[in-house]
């Protein structure tokens, strides 16, 4: 365990911001299972309403670099790619 003040304050921000962390990418990994079966049931009007709140959650992640750049634009060129293919299909 940390012995320096500072050292004891940067233990507990880490473990702080890791639960933060935790918490957006469960809310994240929650949205897209949402979203496939939204899809997967032929739910068009859920499954848009649902990529929109996942793609704002992975933008934000991005930003807060909880999410690499690249991981997170994969993320939402999928789930757009999906949607249309899904309602062009429908």
């Amino acid at each position: 365990m940390a012995n320096l003040k500072q050292a004891k304050k940067r233990a507990k921000q880490n473990l702080v911001r890791r639960k933060k962390n935790q918490t957006r990418e469960t809310e994240i990994k929650t949205l897209t299972r949402k979203f496939f079966d939204a899809l997967s049931n032929n739910d068009f009007a859920t499954a848009q309403d649902v990529a929109r709140l996942a793609e704002s959650k992975i933008a934000r992640a991005k930003g807060k670099h909880v999410l690499q750049k690249n991981t997170a634009s994969r993320k939402i060129s999928r789930m757009a790619k999906r949607l249309q293919a899904a309602t062009a299909k429908a």
